[in-house]
């Protein structure tokens, strides 16, 4: 049985943060309860995804925020910030005041591409400039220099009695060496290793063009992580964090073992092909006890490239299984991957 090179050094999870429409309050109550749940548990990293028009969490900056103020170690991330909805300049000025908040402890996971279902919102997003909008890597790359104290403005100075700078305000110190790419495909690893970035991988990835079967999920994240590492100026140093879909179900009742299994069979067959005109393959949720997980992630060949996960919990789940997982991540599957828990 193949083994990890060295244990597990960080362990995080990522949630969705859904919430009913009738009551959005109790669902976005829950994911900060659940961030706070993960520090307590030793957790080294809580992450939120990203969606807008949807029923789950459209503004995780605002949710970090919150999240920074009932929290005092755990580090928190965007899983991703999807750059087509934002104003990089914008965006900036957000990112630095939470991580400032948070006492450096905020690590932005981002994205390009045309925002989803494009065409049917571009009026209300871009009604101007819809045409026009650049969703490729030049918005990142816009946003990283702001960042990082590149200017914004060709003025600084005093004007009357106000004071203007020619940098985005506040600057966090820190905060650009944080910032993550989500990427799936061998050119968006390249770049985001060619401009210092740490690099996000998840479930799912894009296949290479018919004609390249049989598919292998993990073969093809394997061969993003070098990807990166080859053109990244820290080489083999170079962050990357893995995200598969993981249950552990050592502490779950019968009920919960058998939604856990019918959740995963529904998804299995998304896995077994590309999906969709972008070629997106889809890797299998891991359900079974913390035993069989760690045996299954050591046979992994991309998990055994890197050393920091951050687990996605599945999107339609409760309260209290969310709970249950992370307790039994912390307790009985962290521990078998040679993680300690940061208590």
């Amino acid at each position: 049985m193949p083994s990890t090179p060295r244990p597990l050094r960080k362990l995080g999870f990522l949630t969705i943060g859904l919430f009913d429409p009738a009551d959005p309050a109790r669902g976005h109550e829950s994911t900060l309860e659940i961030i706070e749940l993960g520090e307590r548990l030793g957790f080294d990293s809580a992450w939120v995804r990203h969606r807008h028009l949807q029923y789950g969490i459209s503004s995780p900056v605002a949710v970090l925020a919150a999240a920074s103020q009932r929290t005092r170690r755990i580090e928190l991330g965007t899983a991703v910030i999807p750059l087509g909805w934002e104003n990089p300049l914008r965006l900036a000025e957000d990112l630095a005041t939470v991580d400032l908040l948070s006492g450096g402890r905020l690590n932005p996971g981002l994205s390009v591409g045309p925002p989803m279902h494009y065409e049917q919102v571009r009026d209300a997003l871009y009604p101007d400039t819809g045409d026009s909008e650049d969703f490729g890597h030049e918005r990142v790359r816009r946003l990283l220099d702001l960042v990082r104290g590149k200017p914004a403005s060709d003025f600084s100075g005093v004007e009357g009695f106000e004071v203007f700078s020619d940098v985005v305000q506040p600057h966090s110190p820190g905060l650009g060496g944080r910032l993550w790419y989500g990427g799936g495909s061998l050119g968006s690893a390249r770049w985001a290793g060619e401009h210092g970035m740490n690099f996000l991988t998840s479930s799912v990835v894009k296949a290479a063009g018919p004609g390249a079967e049989p598919y292998d999920f993990a073969e093809i994240q394997r061969s993003l992580i070098r990807e990166f590492r080859a053109h990244h100026p820290d080489g083999a140093a170079a962050r990357v964090s893995q995200g598969l879909v993981v249950i552990p179900t050592d502490s779950a009742s019968p009920e919960q073992r058998a939604r856990y299994a019918e959740f995963a069979a529904k998804r299995l067959p998304r896995t077994t092909a590309p999906q969709g005109p972008a070629r997106l393959l889809f890797a299998p949720d891991l359900v079974g006890t913390s035993a069989e997980l760690a045996e299954r992630l050591r046979a992994d060949p991309a998990f055994r490239e890197v050393d920091e996960v951050a687990f996605a919990l599945p999107f339609t789940f409760a309260h209290e299984d969310y709970a249950q997982i992370l307790t039994d991540m912390a307790t009985k599957l962290g521990p078998a991957l040679g993680w300690r828990p940061a208590l």
